[in-house]
């Protein structure tokens, strides 16, 4: 299943793919950066913020600052990645930046129920916005 994730609310994307990969399906998810998280924008900043200076660079905590890996790191949350279903389940998950020379031409497939216009409020962040204010390169 390919999922093109522009517009779509991450983590009801999320949802879709942990029980997809959990049942054996391969999950690929294509223009992570437009993906979208709700919310007021200065806690959503401050939160990633947070996350991603936290911990020591020898040590860890680690936490991702691309786009395509929080939105994975997202997708793992809902996944029991400390049990063997679940890391294999994990690797049944792929996500990219914009959409791969290779996939350019099969067919991307969309979730209604994940859509950013049945939203009530307007208050919601893209995940590519996010990923540049926690510092990331591209």
């Amino acid at each position: 299943m390919i999922i093109d994730a522009k517009d779509l609310i991450v983590g009801r994307i999320a949802t879709v793919a942990a029980k997809k990969a959990l049942m054996g399906e391969e999950i690929i998810i294509v223009n992570c950066e437009q993906a979208v998280l709700t919310g007021n924008r200065k806690f959503l900043i401050a939160h990633y913020q947070n996350k991603a200076k936290r911990g020591a660079p020898l040590f860890g905590p680690y936490y991702p600052k691309r786009a395509d890996l929080i939105v994975r790191r997202i997708i793992r949350g809902m996944l029991p990645y400390k049990q063997d279903r679940g890391r294999t389940a994990y690797k049944r998950v792929m996500c990219y930046l914009g959409i791969p020379h290779e996939l350019s031409q099969q067919k991307l497939e969309t979730i209604e129920e994940a859509n950013v216009k049945k939203l009530i409020t307007r208050k919601y962040l893209t995940i590519g916005e996010i990923s540049k204010q926690v510092g990331a390169k591209q």
